[in-house]
C-alpha cells in the first residue's frame, strides 16, 4: 500500500488575522493549556480555534518556557497569557481568578498536559513508584478535574471541556507503560464529568490523537518504532498533524457538536480501528 501523500492543511507558524477561515467561534472565549512550542498539540488547537474566531487565554509552564510560548501567544492575539504549573499550589486558582476578573466567563477549556517521572515512565507498570504514579495522575488527570471545577461557574451559558488522551488508554501500547492507566483514568473522568455537568450545558470530551512528534512524546522509549508502527497499520498509512487535531477540537467547541458529550474522539488516521 502506497502511503497517503496528499497535501493537507498546512499549519501556519505565524497566525495571520487575514487568514481567518470562518467565524463559527466568533465571540467565544477559551483557555488553552499545554503549549510548549510550535510543535505542541495545544498550539495546533490554539491556531485553529483562533482561525475560527475564538478569543484565547494561553499558559506557559515557567519562566524558561515563557520565551517560547509568549511569542506564539502574541501571534494569536491571546488576551490572557499566564504561568501555570499545576504542581504549584494556588497557580490553577490564580489563573481562573484572573479569567473571572478580566473576562467574567469561559466558553471552553483545552487541557493538553501530561507528565510522569522518567524512571517510572520507562519501567513496568507493576514497578511504578507510589510517588511517580501519584505525580502522573496529578498532572495528567486530576488537574483537568480541578480546572473543570473552577471553569464550571464561569460557563453560565454552557461550554466545552476537552483533554488530550491516547490510544494506550484503551489498548496496551509498547513502552507507553504507566501513562496507559493514567490516560484510562482521564477518559473515565471525562465520562463522569459529562454526566455531572450535562444539565448545565457543559459538554466534556477526550480527544485521542495518533502519535505525534512533540516534546512530550520524546520521553517515551523507542518512540520512533511507535511512529513507524502507526504509519504502517493506520488505514491512511500516515500520521496526523496538529492542525488536524485543532480542526476537530474546533468542531467540538462549536455548536455543530451540540448533541455530543462524554466521548473519546480519535484523530489517528483510523489506527484505533485496526486489530
Amino acid at each position: 500500500m502506497t502511503p497517503d501523500t496528499r497535501p493537507r492543511d498546512p499549519l501556519p507558524i505565524v497566525w495571520d488575522p487575514d487568514s481567518r477561515v470562518g467565524d463559527m467561534l466568533k465571540g467565544k472565549r477559551g483557555l488553552v493549556v499545554g503549549v510548549a512550542n510550535a510543535d505542541s498539540i495545544a498550539y495546533g488547537c490554539a491556531v485553529k480555534l483562533r482561525a475560527f474566531g475564538a478569543e484565547l487565554a494561553m499558559t506557559y509552564l515557567n519562566e524558561r518556557a515563557e520565551k517560547h510560548v509568549r511569542p506564539l501567544a502574541e501571534q494569536l492575539q491571546a488576551q490572557i497569557v499566564a504561568p501555570l504549573d499545576v504542581q504549584q499550589p494556588g497557580q490553577i486558582e490564580a489563573l481562573f481568578e484572573r479569567i473571572a476578573t478580566e473576562w467574567g466567563r469561559l466558553d471552553f477549556l483545552i487541557h493538553s498536559i501530561a507528565f510522569a517521572p522518567r524512571e517510572d515512565l520507562h519501567g513496568r507498570v507493576v514497578d511504578c513508584s507510589a510517588e511517580g504514579f501519584a505525580q502522573a495522575m496529578h498532572v495528567s488527570c486530576w488537574s483537568f478535574l480541578r480546572m473543570a471545577k473552577l471553569a464550571e461557574p464561569l460557563m453560565t451559558q454552557g461550554g466545552v471541556l476537552a483533554a488530550m488522551s491516547y490510544y494506550g488508554a484503551d489498548k496496551v501500547v509498547g513502552n507507553y507503560n504507566v501513562m496507559g492507566p493514567v490516560k484510562a483514568a482521564l477518559e473515565a473522568s471525562v465520562r463522569y464529568m459529562a454526566d455531572e455537568l450535562g444539565e448545565k450545558g457543559i459538554r466534556v470530551f477526550a480527544v485521542s490523537p495518533g502519535p505525534l512528534r512533540t516534546r512530550a512524546a520524546s520521553g517515551i522509549a523507542q518512540f520512533d518504532e511507535l511512529v513507524q508502527m502507526a504509519q504502517e497499520r493506520a488505514p491512511q498509512h500516515r500520521l496526523v498533524d496538529i492542525a488536524e487535531v485543532g480542526r476537530v477540537v474546533s468542531f467540538l467547541v462549536g455548536g455543530a457538536s451540540s448533541g455530543m458529550t462524554g466521548d473519546t474522539i480519535y484523530v489517528d488516521a483510523g489506527l484505533h480501528n485496526v486489530a
